[in-house]
């Protein structure tokens, strides 16, 4: 049984997914059909946690707007998610990083890795 769900996941999983780890600052471009239009929104934050596997692999984003704090979650198989740009790699400790909820301005600031901390990091999508 869980051969047959593979094999039909495997269908429908999207081949080309950049390297995401917790911390990262990323640009999520993702389809949104308003009517009969339909438009891509760019959504540029920090991942906070990823989540799942395979195609009920998730993500959660965090960016300030105007003061406040927006989180979205964007499922990594979607149809509508048209390509996921990396930004910046970060180095972070923790794969949940639920502590920068509380924080705002210079201490929620992060170090970006080098080259040599970024081959070290742990594997993600």
């Amino acid at each position: 049984m869980e051969n047959l769900i593979s094999v039909v996941e495997s269908q429908y999983a999207k081949k080309s997914m950049t390297e995401i780890n917790s911390g990262d600052l990323i640009k999520v471009y993702y389809k949104i059909i308003e009517g009969d239009s339909e438009r891509t929104q760019v959504f540029e934050g920090t991942v906070l946690r990823i989540r799942g596997a395979g195609n009920s692999k998730t993500m959660t984003v965090r960016k300030i707007s105007f003061g406040i704090g927006v989180e979205r979650v964007f499922m990594l198989n979607s149809p509508r998610l048209e390509k996921i740009e990396l930004m910046k790699h970060r180095k972070v400790r923790r794969s949940r990083l639920y502590y920068l909820r509380g924080l705002s301005g210079k201490s929620a600031r992060m170090e970006e890795r080098t080259g040599k901390e970024q081959s070290q990091g742990t594997k993600a999508p």
